[in-house]
């Protein structure tokens, strides 16, 4: 159903460098780019995200409660997501971990503060 989501950033220069090391770690790359956005995904008809600069020009900010989650599909990628993250400067929102049932997830910001997730429904 999600096309793709997309995220602010005031310095589209530093983003890409972070997403391009983060997205490539799941085997996602860019599909599309302008002087003020980017956006990756893992092939045709997958859902993307992207980066801008805000075109009404105003500085970007962070959403309170706005949170992207990416779907992985065993706990390692989750692992391996969430650590790839904060290796490339994001900051630790949650370790990965159960949160209930088989929901399990590990929560960052990344360099400009936007939420982030990678979670999997597995029971290992």
């Amino acid at each position: 159903m999600i096309g793709y989501v997309t995220l602010g950033t005031n310095n589209l220069d530093d983003a890409a460098k972070f997403y391009d090391k983060l997205f490539a770690s799941i085997g996602a790359g860019r599909m599309m780019e302008s002087d003020t956005f980017i956006a990756w995904t893992t092939g045709p008809g997958a859902p993307a995200v992207s980066l801008i600069r805000p075109f009404d020009g105003n500085p970007a900010t962070v959403g309170n409660g706005v949170m992207v989650a990416l779907a992985m599909d065993t706990r390692a990628k989750v692992d391996a997501f969430h650590a790839k993250a904060l290796e490339l400067g994001a900051a630790d929102e949650g370790a990965p971990g159960i949160r209930f049932g088989d929901f399990y997830a590990g929560y960052f910001r990344d360099p400009d503060g936007n939420k982030l997730n990678a979670f999997c429904m597995a029971a290992e």
